[in-house]
């Protein structure tokens, strides 16, 4: 595939996830609720890889394995966020923003959550565009294989982790507790670290295609993002914030990067 050809379907990518959020950001004006945003992430990459697997004419089987990792990962955490914020009011930091900037929320939140999001959505994409375009090697090498492994063990952990957690908060007895079962006495980001494998996952197989390496601007992203950014920092302040038993918890157990908990001393 020429770089013609390639800039083409990633312009039509973009157009599409712009697109996307357009007609979210619409839809946030009538409900007068913006998080319908973060239903929207899995779903533009779920519309990128399949435009690319359709548009493209790199190596089918590769080709096609993405759009199914794709399809996999960003239904099911679009269903998950969806189920999660169905029927609640709009997330508390959109809704200090949407206080703080006043009147002129409506027409700041198309540029500065819709549109801001599907830029950075398209970038990270890049790595699925990467993977999907090559026609080289016309064949499944190690790289491939070892880039499924790894994306099914994020996609474990974040899966697992977001049920977990569901049903932890779906216990009215658990109400002000701390989450610090299963996957979560091991980790106090389980999903987070899923999300991390999962895109570390899928840039072992765009690195299998010649000149993939250039693509670990996407999972580098989503590194910084999750430990940095909105991630576990976000996460750790409110949850300080309102658990009164987290600073315990932070004490036995792993920030992100799983291992077993610290024993009781005693």
């Amino acid at each position: 595939m020429t770089v013609e050809n390639w800039m083409t379907i990633s312009m039509i990518n973009l157009a599409t996830i712009a697109a996307m959020m357009t007609v979210g950001w619409v839809v946030s004006l009538l409900r007068r609720n913006v998080t319908i945003v973060d239903s929207l992430w899995g779903l533009g990459f779920v519309l990128v890889a399949g435009v690319t697997f359709w548009t493209g004419d790199g190596f089918t089987a590769r080709s096609l394995l993405i759009l199914v990792l794709t399809a996999c990962w960003g239904l099911r955490l679009s269903g998950y966020l969806t189920r999660r914020n169905w029927g609640k009011a709009e997330d508390h930091r959109y809704g200090q923003w949407r206080e703080h900037i006043g009147r002129h929320f409506w027409i700041v939140s198309l540029f500065k959550v819709f549109w801001l999001q599907a830029a950075f959505l398209w970038l990270i994409s890049l790595v699925l565009q990467q993977a999907q375009l090559s026609p080289e090697p016309a064949r499944f090498t190690a790289l491939d294989i070892f880039g499924a492994v790894v994306w099914v063990v994020g996609f474990v952990f974040e899966s697992v982790g977001d049920w977990q957690l569901s049903r932890f908060k779906a216990d009215p007895n658990n109400r002000g507790r701390v989450m610090d079962r299963g996957l979560w006495a091991w980790s106090r980001h389980p999903n987070y670290f899923g999300e991390f494998l999962i895109w570390w996952g899928f840039f072992l197989v765009a690195l299998a295609t010649p000149h993939g390496w250039w693509t670990i601007i996407s999972p580098i992203i989503i590194t910084i993002v999750l430990l940095k950014m909105t991630g576990v920092p976000l996460t750790e302040a409110a949850l300080k914030a309102r658990r009164p038993g987290y600073a315990e918890y932070i004490r036995k157990t792993s920030t992100f990067f799983p291992r077993p908990p610290k024993k009781e001393v005693t």
